[in-house]
């Protein structure tokens, strides 16, 4: 496919998030004259080399969402400094959306901030992981609890890189495609593989234009996530993430038919763009719901009560939801 860029505008921190196959050249010309070393950070599994013309060494992230921890953070720093790296040198980010996550973060507080280029090896990563700035690590008690808003210097979207993943990994990012149809995308079901990503692509970087830290409009990219982050704490990270997000679009859709936000017709049309997907919208066959509505109460959107985001005549937006009842019963409803 021809090479399409697609520019985050965000004035002085803008960048290109460029999609197509065979594009992992572009990196070299993304790296400055000034930097002497590229840290590349990636997983043992993933295997894909970075061409540049620097100094550069590859730096293995554990595998599994257990990886994702600020104790990994500690090492990979460690491991910059002695190797010499500085303010001026680069971090090439190359993996799934926890590599990203991770690495960017390592990033955006080594020597208080150097530059870093995503490069995204799965679905999830293209679709949303590796754009808008946003990283971190979780905690035992959420995910995602520690982190930063850290733009990349670009975002490089090989498709060729997609070729090898299994399965789960694309459940993962159709999960996310999935969660497009409900906050202002196109159908995208008719669509092929390139043009779903760069529909994602652009509307992600609209939203992320518009409310960079997540002030306002940026939230409801966390469509179908409230639960889905319960549920991979709850399940200890069996659950993939896409799927995770899939049964948290359901459940969402059933919380704003119980508060009246949306009809039973339009909790039909989010089954219909799951199960177009091939992704579960049922609970789990075993889960604790106290720990569940617990959970809810430490997702980072949370202010003063627990937080939702939930469809309605208006589109999708935050919506506070004080009566725990409506909760539990929605729970039940998706079993």
């Amino acid at each position: 496919m021809d090479l399409k860029e697609i520019l985050v505008n965000l004035e002085d921190r803008s960048y290109p998030v460029l999609v197509g196959s065979d594009c992992i050249g572009k990196v070299n010309s993304y790296v400055g004259n000034d930097v002497r070393r590229v840290a590349v950070v990636t997983q043992e599994t993933i295997g894909i080399e970075i061409p540049t013309e620097k100094n550069q060494k590859v730096f293995y992230l554990p595998i599994g969402e257990q990886g994702k921890s600020i104790e990994t953070i500690k090492a990979l720093c460690s491991s910059w400094v002695q190797w010499g790296m500085t303010r001026s040198d680069i971090v090439v980010a190359v993996g799934g959306g926890m590599v990203t996550d991770v690495a960017a973060f390592a990033a955006s507080i080594y020597h208080r901030g150097i530059q870093v280029i995503n490069v995204p090896t799965t679905l999830l990563g293209m679709v949303d992981a590796a754009i808008g700035g946003k990283t971190g690590v979780n905690l035992p008690e959420g995910k995602n609890l520690i982190g930063t808003f850290w733009q990349p210097k670009a975002v490089i979207c090989d498709i060729q890189t997609l070729t090898t993943l299994p399965d789960r990994e694309w459940k993962c990012g159709y999960g996310e495609i999935a969660k497009y149809h409900f906050i202002g995308g196109a159908d995208l079901r008719g669509m092929d593989l390139p043009s779903q990503i760069i529909e994602c692509v652009k509307l992600k970087t609209d939203i992320v234009a518009q409310d960079e830290r997540e002030g306002g409009k940026r939230a409801i990219l966390n469509y179908g996530h409230t639960l889905a982050h319960a549920l991979e704490l709850e399940n200890h990270f069996s659950l993939a993430h896409g799927e995770a997000v899939a049964i948290g679009i359901r459940y969402a859709a059933e919380v704003a038919f119980s508060l009246g936000r949306i009809n039973q017709t339009r909790v039909m049309f989010h089954e219909e763009i799951l199960s177009h997907f091939d992704l579960p919208y049922t609970l789990p066959s075993k889960i604790d719901e106290e720990r569940i509505l617990s959970l809810f109460s430490r997702d980072k959107k949370a202010k003063e009560s627990i937080t939702f985001v939930l469809d309605g005549v208006n589109g999708v937006e935050l919506v506070k939801v004080e009566n725990q009842n409506i909760l539990r019963k929605a729970l039940e409803v998706i079993q």
